[in-house]
């Protein structure tokens, strides 16, 4: 086969960064995309870039959401004394698609790895801290991390009214 034209080579390059898309995935992908209606492409291209838009982080809890606060967070039928910490946003859809949690989340966005130079401060402890300190008070959290390198500092700057932690 000869070499694939240059916007095709950038456009698999491009596609390739995409989380489960290998190269010669990606090189399909680029080859359907180049091949296929005009306005399916064009269409695509304003859904992704709309969706980018759109879609961020919950002030509250940091769920991906278009409207603030989130869906969950302003349900006021949850449980606010349970709180589920998650590392990343897409690890509440688990829990939401199974509808066995009916608490509120919290996204740490990552987990703590020194060797990696992730402290606290690259978290949202402080987020977490904060929202601590202003809501209903929870009485336990269900975490999805490593609750013992997260929870310390947050327990210990709560004296005396520290939460029950279970896994």
């Amino acid at each position: 086969m000869t070499a694939l034209p240059a916007p095709l080579v950038q456009l698999a390059a491009a596609l390739g960064r995409l989380p489960g898309i290998g190269p010669r995935s990606a090189e399909r992908l680029s080859l359907h995309l180049v091949q296929t209606d005009r306005q399916f492409v064009e269409h695509l291209a304003t859904v992704l870039v709309g969706a980018r838009n759109l879609v961020g982080p919950c002030q509250t809890c940091g769920a991906l959401t278009e409207i603030q606060p989130c869906g969950i967070c302003a349900d006021a039928s949850r449980d606010g004394s349970v709180l589920c910490l998650v590392e990343r946003p897409v690890d509440i859809f688990g829990f939401e698609k199974s509808r066995s949690f009916k608490g509120r989340y919290h996204v740490l966005g990552g987990k703590l790895s020194p060797t990696q130079g992730i402290g606290p401060e690259d978290l949202r402890i402080a987020e977490l801290e904060r929202r601590l300190s202003t809501e209903e008070s929870p009485k336990s959290f269900s975490p999805l991390v490593q609750t013992s390198k997260v929870m310390p500092p947050v327990i210990t700057s709560r004296a005396g009214c520290g939460p029950r932690v279970s896994r």
